[in-house]
């Protein structure tokens, strides 16, 4: 049975794919690369599509949708490998990292199964 919690996760995982889907409209082309926001902008509708699933209770699209978040928190990582990059992107991808792992946590921990009846 999804909680407050599993869908305070749910809506931050939400806005961050929501971010992503709008990246190749607020690049400059170089930071990120298009193909870097493209293909953030692809995990972000394929998690929006997921998480309409997951806030129904479904823990397959749940999964899903972290897993998604979690790569495209892994696109952020090279801000902070090379030289040249501005420091708002670093911030943004720090900020893009938290809330995939911020999301994803409250997700698992909200999420309850129904317990089976006992029957004495």
């Amino acid at each position: 049975m999804p909680t407050t919690v599993y869908r305070t996760g749910l809506v931050v995982l939400g806005v961050f794919a929501l971010a992503d889907l709008a990246s190749p409209l607020l690049t400059d082309g170089q930071t990120p690369p298009m193909s870097i926001a493209l293909i953030g902008s692809a995990l972000g509708l394929l998690s929006l599509i997921l998480i309409a699933l997951a806030w129904r209770g479904r823990l397959a699209a749940a999964i899903g949708a972290i897993v998604l978040r979690l790569l495209s928190a892994l696109t952020a990582v090279p801000a902070f490998l090379f030289d040249g990059v501005p420091t708002i992107a670093k911030v943004l991808a720090g900020i893009a990292i938290a809330l995939a792992v911020i999301g994803s946590t409250l997700v698992l921990v909200g999420y309850r199964r129904p317990v089976a009846a006992v029957t004495a």
